[in-house]
């Protein structure tokens, strides 16, 4: 076990500050939340074991999913702040593999631009307590403003699906957008299959898939289903078939490439919406709002970076992503978002909406210790 962090102490005094309950979960996780849910950036780092049952379990490797099971199970009302101080155990290139992390999860505030807006202000003030003087520069991005391009872009459910999973992954994002301006032709699909998902029948494919496994003997019991199966082939005919105008992917790529100053982002959204002839909606009311809300917080916007382009590799994320780090610094000191579909995949009976932040003590010691 790695030691506890001096600054520890100071960070639970600011927590007690924020109205949250501090929490504390088992080491012990469920693996497969993790494999379904926080991305191939994290999945790959992992530490895997398993239960004397047979049940596959993994060491904590972050917070957020398990805050979030924790107080499924606790059936506690919302809305309901949490906040937690412990070690995550990862598989990393440098620094150790156990390693203490501490944040807040945010779960059932209705108002998602204050929420948004907090939750930055929060890990702004927790990295400010922690390091006075250090000049801090913010990155934010916006999951649910790039799908809301996407649709109003006329995109089909494939291509919307593969880009919003390559968000916030450079390289996959620039091989998706390669295959978009030309799409790949080759196709092992024949028959009857290949009839059946270019004409997006997914009632009759799902039949047809039915029909053959039935005949091999196969149960759809006993792995994925024939609906399952027929979406996922009509998604791949839609990725080999689709090339977007050369007007619609300009737009696309103007869009990720707008990078300016908070308190000049939704001027800029607007003038691309205007310029593309697209409609963004409550997808860029909500931005403006959230712009808004941060700036009541007493943070400069000026001072924080809207970045289109921006994401986090986690695939929970559907709204407002963020990054904190030093000026010139290399790595994010804090780094969280919203995730408002985590909990009902989780097992909610309801949608709760939730967004949170988590920070690297490991990384504010090293910077601590550098200002000695």
């Amino acid at each position: 076990m790695t030691t506890r962090p001096d600054i520890a102490a100071d960070i639970v005094k600011l927590f007690a500050t924020r109205d949250t309950h501090a929490v504390e979960v088992a080491v012990l996780q469920p693996a497969d939340p993790f494999l379904d849910m926080a991305g191939e950036d994290l999945r790959r780092r992992i530490f895997l074991t398993e239960s004397e049952t047979g049940k596959t379990l993994c060491l904590r490797p972050e917070f957020t999913i398990p805050v979030c099971l924790d107080h499924i199970a606790s059936q506690a009302g919302t809305p309901r702040r949490y906040s937690y101080l412990g070690e995550v155990f990862r598989q990393r290139r440098d620094g150790g593999n156990e390693f203490f992390q501490a944040g807040i999860e945010d779960l059932g505030d209705r108002d998602t631009a204050a929420a948004d807006a907090r939750s930055l202000a929060d890990a702004h003030a927790l990295l400010s307590l922690v390091l006075p003087g250090q000049p801090l520069a913010v990155t934010l991005g916006d999951q649910t403003l790039f799908e809301a391009v996407l649709a109003a872009l006329g995109l089909p459910r494939g291509w919307r699906m593969r880009l919003a999973r390559a968000f916030g992954s450079a390289p996959m994002l620039e091989a998706a957008l390669a295959d978009l301006a030309n799409p790949p032709r080759n196709s092992q699909l024949a028959g009857p299959v290949a009839l059946l998902a270019l004409d997006g029948d997914a009632e009759g494919l799902a039949a047809h898939i039915a029909e053959g496994m039935e005949e091999a003997g196969l149960s759809a019991s006993s792995g994925r289903a024939p609906a399952d199966i027929a979406r996922r082939l009509i998604e791949k005919a839609q990725l080999r078939s689709v090339r977007l105008s050369d007007d619609a992917f300009s737009a696309l790529k103007g869009f990720l490439e707008i990078d300016v100053a908070l308190d000049g982002a939704t001027a800029a959204l607007e003038k691309f919406a205007a310029d593309a002839g697209l409609s963004l909606g409550p997808a860029l009311e909500n931005f403006a709002a959230r712009a808004k809300a941060i700036e009541a917080h007493g943070l400069s916007s000026a001072q924080i970076r809207y970045d289109a382009a921006f994401g986090r590799p986690l695939d929970y994320y559907t709204g407002l992503v963020f990054e904190i780090a030093a000026v010139d610094g290399d790595r994010p000191l804090a780094g969280g978002g919203r995730y408002d579909r985590l909990l009902t995949l989780l097992g909610a009976k309801k949608p709760i909406p939730g967004v949170g932040f988590s920070v690297w003590l490991d990384r504010i010691e090293a910077l601590r210790e550098g200002a000695r």
